[in-house]
This record gives structure tokens, sequence and C-alpha cells, in this order.
């Protein structure tokens, strides 16, 4: 869909907006947290340590046992089976196969030969979550800390813009400088909105994303979406909202849409989805307000020619009563 065929007019509820706060740039791996260990040589060549709490043994050791459990070919941690070739490399199960079963350090045939000294060394070991350095505090057995990882509370977010499958991963502030100085997305401070929608030619409906803007809240992030796009063989519009943070926060909040003209209107009322859900999980569980494209030719009056759409809505944050154990609107002034 072209871009430059679309108008947006927004209104907020007349505060000045914030001054965005940047982050250092999160874009990168993580150190990984090296644990040092004095050096001992077990039979299949493997070079392992073990200090046993004993402090430094006057050994230099030749590697940290996080090196040896990190695959040569994919880079990551290697988890059972871990294969090694006659010469004691290692590598994953998954590589071994990318390998033409040839090992990747010595080009020696690989076997069927199981690493079982390097398994159960790391089945002893008990290592921090990678993103510690992000403010995680956990520490998981080996063999657990991976599933952690991959729900950690602290992990980095990814880029909510959904217009290109951009790669950037980092916490909310840098996304969202990210945001706008990248993307160039319109930034609003307040909880109401107001916007017009307009394209020439609304027939050529394709699956593209219209239009994004954050709105900075309750000392929250928030995106607003509106899309075209085809649903079986229907071009329908849709607006949502997407929580800049984690499910269990985006609970603490709900979200109202509002479209119409002609005397009829259209209204959703929901709780933003995290932007830990993708932009087209959202989309594809049609959690938001849809608008169907012969009602929103409809709303825009005139000749049914050009489409103009003006969406409203506002965002508030649910209040438990503690006296009355109910939730009570917190309303933006």
């Amino acid at each position: 869909m072209d871009l430059d065929n679309i108008e947006c007019v927004s209104t907020s509820d007349g505060l000045d907006e914030d001054e965005i706060q940047t982050s250092q740039n999160l874009n990168h791996q993580v150190p990984h947290h090296h644990h040092q260990f004095s050096s001992s040589k077990l039979h299949n060549g493997v070079n392992i340590g073990v200090n046993n709490g004993m402090g430094p043994t006057g050994i230099t050791p030749a590697t940290s046992v996080h090196e040896l459990l990190e695959c040569p070919v994919c880079t990551n941690s290697m988890y059972p089976p871990i294969h090694q070739c006659h010469n004691g490399h290692t590598l994953c199960s998954t590589c071994k196969t990318r390998v033409h079963n040839r090992c990747p350090t010595c080009r020696q045939e690989l076997g069927d030969i199981r690493c079982l000294a390097l398994e159960k060394v790391a089945e002893s070991l008990e290592l921090p979550c990678k993103f510690f350095n992000l403010g995680c505090p956990e520490i998981f057995p080996y063999y657990s800390k991976l599933k952690h990882e991959a729900i950690c509370n602290f992990r980095p977010y990814n880029c909510p813009y959904a217009g290109s499958e951009c790669s950037v991963v980092g916490d909310i502030p840098f996304l969202v400088s990210h945001l706008r100085d990248d993307h160039k997305v319109d930034m609003h401070t307040g909880c109401t909105f107001n916007h017009r929608y307009v394209k020439s030619n609304p027939r050529e409906v394709e699956n593209a994303t219209w239009m994004l803007t954050v709105f900075h809240c309750f000392g929250q992030y928030f995106c607003l979406h509106f899309e075209a796009f085809q649903l079986g063989m229907a071009p329908v519009y849709m607006a949502f909202l997407r929580f800049m943070g984690d499910e269990a926060d985006a609970r603490n909040y709900s979200y109202s849409l509002e479209v119409g003209g002609n005397g009829r209107k259209l209204i959703w009322e929901g709780t933003p989805r995290s932007v830990r859900d993708s932009h087209r999980k959202v989309r594809d569980s049609h959690d938001g307000l849809i608008i169907q494209r012969n009602m929103a030719l409809f709303f825009s009056g005139g000749d049914r020619k050009e489409l103009k759409l003006r969406v409203t809505g506002r965002i508030w944050k649910e209040q438990q009563n503690p006296e009355a154990g109910v939730c009570i609107p917190n309303l933006c002034s």
C-alpha cells in the first residue's frame, strides 16, 4: 500500500509532549557470565576444570566451562545429546547434520560418539540468566536456564513497528527512541486521541500497515495501530492498541475506540495486548475494532470513492478499590 496516500491528523488532550528518555542500545548480544575453573584433563580429550569453591589453584584454566559448552558452529549452548569426534571436538546435535558428518574443527569424520563427560559436567552447573545485566536476579541449573530465558520478564522486546521486518531489540526506553528516530513514528502525550485516516482509493487494499502512533500516559507507552488487510475475500480496516511492556502489566489498563458517521457508530472496548505478542498475532486474532469496507465507506460519506475515517479513543487505568474489592477506572485528566 502506498503510504504517501495516507493522511493522519491527531490531537491529544492538550498536554505537552514528555521528553522521551533514550537508553543505551541493547541491540547486541548479552555478554556471557564466565565462571573460572581450574583445569583437569578428561579421558575424552576435553579440558574441564572444577574449582569446588576452593579459590584459585594457581593453575591457569585453559578455557571456561561455558565456552566448552558453546557449539563451535552455531555458538549456542549445547544440550544433550552432545556429540564429539574421535579427537574430542564437540558440537550440538542440530549442527551435526549441518556439517555433513564432518568435524568442523579437524574435519575428521564424525561417528555416533556422545560426550557423556561434558553432559555430566553441565548437569552440575548453576548459571545466571543471560539477561542478568538487564535486571534478572535468577540462577538456574544449566538444563533449566534455556527454558527460563525464553520467557524471562527481563528479556529484550522486539521492535513493535509493523511496516517492515525490523530486527531491532531492546528495552522500552530504547525502543521508544528507535521508533521516533528511525521509523519517524508520531509521538503524543495524553490518554485520549482523535485520528483522521484518509485514503484516496479505498478499493486498493493490501496486507500492509497504515499507521502506528505512540502514546505516553500513566508513565507508560502504548502503540496505536490502524491497518487495512484482507479478511477472507473481504477487505477490512482494523484499529487496536498494544502496551509497551509485559502482559501482566497490560492487564492494568483498558481502552476504547470509536468510529462513526451519518448517525451511526461502532465502539470497541478492551484490554491492550502486550508487545510481547507480535503485531500479526494480534491482528489475526481480530482483537480490536474491525470495520468492514462497506461500513467504512458509509462512515466516510460523500460519493463513497474516498475513505475518510475519524477514530477517537481513550486509555484508562484500572485501579483496585481495597474496600470494595472491585476495579474502578482512573481516567486521565
